[in-house]
């Protein structure tokens, strides 16, 4: 980046400084162009430059900077350059804290995966003890996803005795799984408390 004008040349030293509020006046337009183009934000460019001046106002004050312009525009730059790093740094902290919540929150839980592991041994208990021609009905339909008329076709039965092997397989599931809900709190109850 290169340094903006000071009228004709951007190498030449401001009107002699009587005092840091003369050069401040004669310095802060130029210098807040030069740090919104920079940094892309004039609130920033700003507090960036309000941050230059105070951090060379003691060198100018004690006639310290032989060149308080090129000093001041250095300043500006440096820190104007770690605010767009920190500014990169927040965008990259906050993305990957993003990406892990939301891995977090997208892989289930060991206890989730035990406890679906463990519903499907159970159902698949509970399947195994209905009558056979229910059984076979119920898989056709959930598994395969066939419809009635395909499996009636497949198994040479009418589509009546599908629905109703459908019917009484459902009531079936439905009554074993409000009686292993029944048991399961005095399973629970039973257990010794440590």
């Amino acid at each position: 980046m290169s340094l903006p004008p000071n009228d004709s040349d951007p190498l030449a030293p401001p009107p002699p400084a009587r005092d840091f509020g003369s050069f401040y006046r004669a310095t802060v337009e130029p210098l807040r162009t030069y740090l919104a183009k920079l940094l892309g934000d004039q609130s920033e460019a700003q507090d960036v430059a309000q941050n230059a001046f105070l951090r060379i106002q003691p060198s100018v004050n004690e006639g310290r900077a032989r060149e308080p312009r090129l000093l001041l525009f250095a300043t500006a730059r440096r820190l104007a350059l770690n605010e767009i790093r920190r500014r990169r740094n927040q965008r990259l902290d906050t993305d990957s804290a993003a990406t892990l919540e939301t891995k977090l929150s997208d892989e289930p839980s060991v206890e989730h995966i035990v406890a679906a592991r463990q519903e499907i041994v159970r159902f698949e208990e509970i399947l195994l003890q209905l009558p056979p021609g229910c059984r076979q009905v119920f898989l056709l339909r959930k598994v395969e996803d066939l419809t009635h008329d395909e499996i009636a076709r497949r198994l040479s039965i009418s589509r009546k005795t599908v629905e109703n092997h459908m019917t009484r397989a459902y009531r079936l599931l439905r009554e074993a799984y409000t009686a292993a809900e029944a048991a399961a709190p005095k399973k629970q109850a039973l257990r010794p408390t440590p």
